[in-house]
């Protein structure tokens, strides 16, 4: 009996306590921020995370749990995970309930490598708390995969509220992209990313032997500086991918610190020193020259100043101090470029894409936009196009230096028979003149010296191409004659210059509605102009034409301080390919159109429908 009543007190004891709970893991669940549906594979935290900035760096994990739960930590500032650079530590919370029961683990990921620390604790319903320990300044074994991202991998039992929270502290940027992975969707997300770093470090290879090739053959001190400049911008973004820790240092912190500004520092001083020699600033713009030397000394002290420097002082200055370099070098490249050097337009366009991708980035870091694809990896982006760009350069420069060399030598070498070559480049020149001149002569012969539209004998040809070529492809080909009205009153009132400006102003308005349906045009005599549409039919063809009209009418032409109203009448006429009439019969017949809307009082559109 004694053994039944311990049992009976013991379940009265159980079902007690499932009565105080029931309602606490109701209220939880009630509570809880993030809900994992079952199908989902991954979750971005930002919009569902609390968060508390601790500036003076004084709570500890009892101080942040107690804010936790008495609902102390405010939303991200509009949904923003980027905070730039602060000093403290901050706390992220979010209580997630995970109701996909075929997936108990899950994997935590900060989708920024710079942080110095990132702790993680996990509290459970049943009041465990699980800590995991991440960021650069702990050893790159300590994170649940090998990956460049901070992340932690931890269970989420299906069903129970459990809350995370999120110590991060760091002197780099502050940037918290927080996201839900499951193992699958995490694989899936680190394989395309590693993918696109690969493309571009590739990419980045391949410059890099390219153009090592072509310095051991020319030994071009331009060549020499552009694979400093490769080898050390590879170097930052090897960096701030993160792949630096990963690969090269990865038990250092102070290797994960101070290589940022450093890197940048010695990127920053290849770059300066590339452009003063591809350039020639010495003798092309000294002054530029002084200046970009004086932006080397800058990041030589201070690249060697990083070594001592904190970091939340050394790298928003480095950041900053790209754009500075950057902009002088496109300063001196635009004044080289309007003294007449023509290699200097590739070098301007790529420095314009490597400042873009730049700005992007500082942007990002100092929070002032939003962390994206775009913006992530417009660093990567406007390298590896400024990379690109500068090789071409230096190919173009090579190549013009070459000419310049074999026709220096050429002269040197032919000295006797320079007379004869200059006469031959003469010869040549007159020639090319005489291909130019017939070429301007062909093409003047086909078109009105007065409208530059195209005459009335080239519109008889083309019109011949365009109604075979409506045959063959079963489509219609409508013709229009437009005709000015009153021209005469207009010379004899106005004079003829005046006139000219109106058959001018005519012609564009036309043009200009005939554009978008490829459309030929050509003046057909005096006041008159004729056009052909081809897949227009009738009723289309009937609506250009009154659009032509409206546009004629509806604004008068000026022509000094004469304002000219100028009307038109229009016959369309349409060739269907069953037709059997020839070029002639369709402007016939257009051309009756033409006279009947005169007939019918002028300024209106007259459709050959007894004639199609």
């Amino acid at each position: 009996m004694t053994l039944i009543g311990r049992t009976v007190r013991a379940w009265r004891s159980w079902l007690l306590l499932a009565c105080l709970c029931c309602p606490l893991l109701a209220l939880a669940l009630e509570r809880a921020d993030v809900v994992l549906e079952p199908g989902t594979e991954r979750f971005v935290l930002a919009p569902q995370l609390g968060h508390y900035h601790d500036r003076e760096d004084v709570d500890d994990l009892a101080a942040a749990w107690r804010r936790v739960d008495a609902d102390g930590m405010a939303p991200l500032p509009g949904g923003a995970d980027a905070f730039g650079f602060q000093r403290g530590t901050f706390w992220f919370h979010a209580r997630v309930v995970n109701r996909e029961a075929h997936e108990p683990r899950w994997m935590l990921v900060q989708e920024y490598p710079l942080s110095d620390e990132v702790d993680l604790h996990v509290r459970y319903a049943d009041g465990r708390v699980l800590h995991f320990a991440g960021g650069d300044h702990r050893p790159f074994a300590s994170r649940s995969v090998r990956y460049r991202h901070p992340n932690f991998s931890f269970e989420l039992p299906p069903g129970e509220p459990v809350d995370l929270l999120v110590r991060v502290r760091s002197q780099s940027s502050m940037q918290v992209p927080l996201q839900l992975y499951t193992p699958k969707a995490f694989t899936e997300v680190s394989r395309d990313a590693q993918l696109a770093i690969g493309l571009y470090y590739g990419i980045m290879l391949a410059l890099f032997f390219y153009n090592l090739v072509l310095w051991l053959s020319l030994r071009d001190a331009s060549y020499f500086w552009y694979l400093c400049h490769v080898t050390a911008f590879g170097l930052v973004l090897f960096t701030l991918n993160g792949l630096g820790f990963e690969y090269l240092w990865p038990g250092s912190s102070w290797m994960a610190d101070h290589m940022v500004p450093i890197s940048i520092c010695l990127a920053l001083i290849a770059m300066l020193q590339f452009s003063r020699t591809f350039l020639e600033l010495p003798r092309r713009w000294p002054p530029g020259n002084a200046l970009l030397l004086a932006l080397m000394a800058f990041f030589v002290l201070f690249g060697i100043a990083s070594i001592w420097l904190p970091l939340r002082i050394s790298t928003p200055v480095a950041s900053r101090a790209v754009l500075l370099g950057v902009v002088g070098i496109v300063i001196a490249t635009v004044v080289v470029l309007r003294r007449g050097y023509a290699p200097a337009w590739l070098l301007l366009l790529a420095w314009s894409m490597f400042l873009l991708g730049t700005a992007v980035f500082t942007l990002l870091a100092f929070g002032l936009l939003p962390k994206n694809f775009a913006t992530e990896y417009g660093v990567q982006i406007g390298s590896a196009l400024e990379m690109l760009l500068l090789s071409i350069a230096l190919g173009h420069r090579y190549a013009a230096l070459r000419h310049e060399n074999l026709r220096i030598t050429a002269e040197a070498n032919q000295k006797l028979e320079r007379k004869v070559a200059q006469r031959t480049q003469e010869v040549r020149s007159t020639l090319l003149q005489l291909e130019e001149a017939h070429a301007r002569l062909r093409d003047s012969s086909r078109r009105d010296g007065l409208t530059g539209l195209y005459n009335r004998t080239w519109f008889h040809e083309a019109f011949r191409e365009l109604a075979q070529q409506a045959k063959q492809t079963a489509a219609p080909l409508a013709v229009l004659m437009i005709d000015l009205d009153h021209f005469k009153s207009i010379n004899d009132r106005h004079g003829h210059l005046a006139g000219d400006d109106c058959l001018r102003w005519a012609a564009r308005r036309i043009g200009r509605i005939l554009r978008p349906h490829d459309a030929l045009l050509a003046r057909f005599g005096g006041e008159e102009f004729v056009a052909a549409m081809p897949g227009c039919d009738l009723s289309t063809a009937g609506e250009i034409a009154e659009a032509i009209r409206h546009a004629l009418g509806d604004e008068p032409c000026v022509s000094g301080e004469t304002r000219i109203r100028v009307t038109a009448s229009i016959g369309v006429h349409v060739v269907y390919p069953a037709s059997d009439g020839g070029v002639d019969d369709a402007l016939g017949s257009a051309d009756r159109a033409l006279y009947a809307a005169k007939a019918n009082g002028r300024d209106c559109v007259e459709l050959a429908t007894g004639l199609c």
